[in-house]
């Protein structure tokens, strides 16, 4: 009578069928070459099927074994799937809040608004996962994180936003920069000088190069960029100037000139929740922090302009 089935050689047979070796196989379920074998020759004799041919040192799966595998897939998924049901259930017993960031963001002043947020909650766990803008409203609505920061606002009634900092862009540059001596920046200083970019579809990038096309500017890209850290140390390094939301600058301004810039170029930093997430109380009580945080930073930033 054939032997029942177990779980390690399943696993065994899996991990042979996607890495090729019965060595790779062992070492990825940290089990030895040997054991490996005798559970993969068990599982055939077990079958009475021939799961593998053996070329040059190879495994190479036969249709039956490849038959089975896709089955063997397909349970693997559905276990991932209680995996992940499981953690999202031990989130919800759990005092946690997981934000979600976009790049421009995720250095300075999000460390230092989750830094008074658990000041204020030193019991919740924070998790805090940088993304591109379009991503983090997505990620909100299904439920994958509990708030999010972001440069535009979300058109979804099942999600809640507040404006952070709405606030003219600021034009910075390097230290020492000729345009420094201005009070404040306009349009035709810019044109054909060296100049610092978000990349075109950013929500930065665009209102940069509307602004550019309106006032008939040249644009003297040097750089392009997604994420606000490089965009920032390119620019105190003298490579260009740049235009940026205030909030951009928090942490280094005193390694740039911060100067107004005319006319006015309206930018908007929001955060969203859902309405009716399982972490409301800790999303509003975050936005309330996040709020205090920009105004104190926007306040240290005019004091230097």
């Amino acid at each position: 009578m054939p032997r029942a089935l177990n779980l390690r050689q399943i696993e065994i047979f899996k991990a042979v069928v996607e890495h090729g070796t019965v060595s790779r196989a062992a070492e990825l379920l940290w089990i030895s070459q040997p054991a490996a074998t005798k559970l993969l020759q068990n599982l055939e004799a077990d079958t009475g099927l021939t799961l593998f041919d053996r070329k040059k040192g190879k495994l190479i799966p036969t249709d039956i074994g490849l038959r089975i595998y896709e089955e063997v897939e397909r349970i693997f998924t559905g276990v991932r799937q209680v995996e992940t049901v499981i953690d999202t259930v031990r989130r919800e017993n759990q005092e946690q809040l997981s934000i979600g960031v976009i790049p421009a963001l995720a250095d300075t002043f999000i460390q230092s608004t989750t830094m008074r947020f658990l000041a204020v909650h030193p019991t919740v766990q924070c998790s805090v996962t940088p993304m591109a803008s379009q991503w983090v409203a997505e990620k909100v609505r299904q439920g994958q994180i509990d708030v999010g920061l972001l440069s535009e606002r979300a058109n979804d009634p099942s999600l809640a936003t507040q404006s952070i900092l709405e606030h003219s862009l600021v034009c910075i540059m390097p230290v020492g920069h000729p345009l420094a001596r201005h009070k404040q920046i306009e349009p035709e200083m810019l044109d054909n000088l060296p100049f610092v970019s978000f990349k075109p579809d950013s929500y930065v990038g665009q209102k940069v190069q509307t602004m550019f096309a309106q006032h008939g500017i040249r644009q003297n890209t040097v750089l392009k960029t997604a994420g606000n850290p490089a965009l920032r140390e390119f620019v105190a390094a003298g490579l260009g100037v740049s235009l940026v939301h205030p909030l951009f600058v928090a942490g280094v301004a005193e390694r740039l000139v911060i100067r107004p810039f005319v006319p006015d170029i309206p930018s908007d930093l929001v955060l969203c929740h859902l309405r009716e997430g399982r972490n409301v109380k800790y999303a509003e009580s975050f936005i309330a922090e996040t709020k205090l945080e920009a105004q104190l930073i926007l306040r240290s930033l005019t004091s230097l302009q």
